[in-house]
């Protein structure tokens, strides 16, 4: 979209909105049945299958950014996201009257997640302020970052099957269990996973769109890559997380809902492994700008309120995490649009 004006690239993200906000209901659903019947359970579902096909259009423009150069839109990007998705937990907790949303979907992988990610983004953070240096071209740092990934994974499995402690359950607590009502009959998994394939095809074209899109505003704007890709790109491509967490809330697959933010964010970070690949100007972690050091630390402060917010199940009403989370956010864009 080089040479493209402004209004163009504004309407290419609406049109992308658009559709992400169009496929978010029925591939909710479908994940729903198919967490069901491949006997994943809501939250690995959540995690691997929702989180990797929503995560795919920040994936497609952090990697648009780190090809063409732009550092810090390509980590801004990832990092933006992140921050943002998270806070959708605290929007989905006003939406889910029946009790709070951390209390009826607690659960020991739902715990393990917030904490994983925020060791994977304390890695990053190291990565960025320590020594430069990489092997064949690719930091140690984005090899690690998939290890750790993959690791987390494994562990939430485990303990989830394997539990050395249990959470105590309430009236208002919903167990991760298959729901017979969402079943359609005579569905074949054959059909499932082509519909899944279609949809992940169709939420990656507007990845591509709105990393071009982007790219073209910071051009034509003169505004920062970093406030473009943490604020305006962020958002459109963490529009699936948000109408996937609302839809799921709706139809009760709470454990779902929070597995959809927490694979998201896993796979955002790795967004820096996929850019540091393709980023030619050395390591992308020595590109860190005070930006990215911000909502580093933004999204390590937003996914331990997650965690508490677990661990303290508050039975109903947003609870003390929830504001702090919507506190924590805006707190955290002003100082970052204020960075310019």
């Amino acid at each position: 979209m080089d040479g493209s004006p402004v209004w163009a690239g504004a309407l290419v993200m609406i049109a992308a909105a658009v559709v992400l906000l169009v496929v978010g209901g029925p591939f909710t659903r479908l994940v729903d049945r198919l967490a069901d019947r491949t006997g994943l359970g809501e939250t690995l579902a959540g995690i691997i299958l929702v989180g990797a096909v929503t995560a795919l259009p920040g994936l497609i423009t952090s990697i648009l950014g780190a090809a063409r150069g732009d550092a810090a839109f390509a980590m801004n990007n990832a990092l933006g996201g992140i921050a943002l998705q998270t806070t959708f937990i605290a929007l989905a907790d006003l939406f889910y009257r029946r009790a709070n949303l951390e209390h009826a979907a607690a659960s020991l992988p739902n715990l393990l997640a917030p904490v994983g990610l925020s060791i994977m983004l304390g890695t990053v953070l190291v990565s960025g302020v320590g020594p430069q240096f990489d092997v064949m071209g690719v930091h140690p740092a984005s090899v690690l970052l998939v290890l750790l990934y993959v690791y987390w994974l494994r562990l939430s499995r485990r303990v989830g099957s394997h539990p050395m402690w249990r959470v105590t359950p309430t009236r208002n607590t919903r167990q991760d269990e298959p729901d017979p009502a969402s079943e359609r009959p005579g569905e074949s998994m054959a059909a499932m996973w082509a519909k899944f394939a279609a949809l992940a095809a169709v939420v990656s074209v507007t990845g591509y769109a709105v990393g071009e899109a982007g790219l073209a505003m910071i051009e034509q704007t003169g505004l920062s890559g970093g406030v473009v890709g943490a604020v305006v790109t962020g958002f459109v491509t963490s529009l699936p997380e948000l109408v996937t967490v609302l839809y799921a809330v709706r139809i009760r697959a709470l454990h779902l809902a929070l597995g959809d933010i927490i694979g998201g964010n896993g796979f955002d970070v790795l967004f820096l492994s996929a850019a540091d690949l393709v980023y030619r100007e050395g390591p992308i972690y020595g590109a860190m700008t005070p930006q990215v050091e911000l909502l580093i630390g933004l999204g390590i402060v937003l996914n331990l309120l997650v965690a508490a917010g677990l661990i303290r199940r508050q039975e109903h009403g947003i609870g003390f995490e929830g504001v702090a989370m919507f506190g924590a956010y805006v707190i955290g864009t002003a100082f970052l649009v204020a960075m310019g």
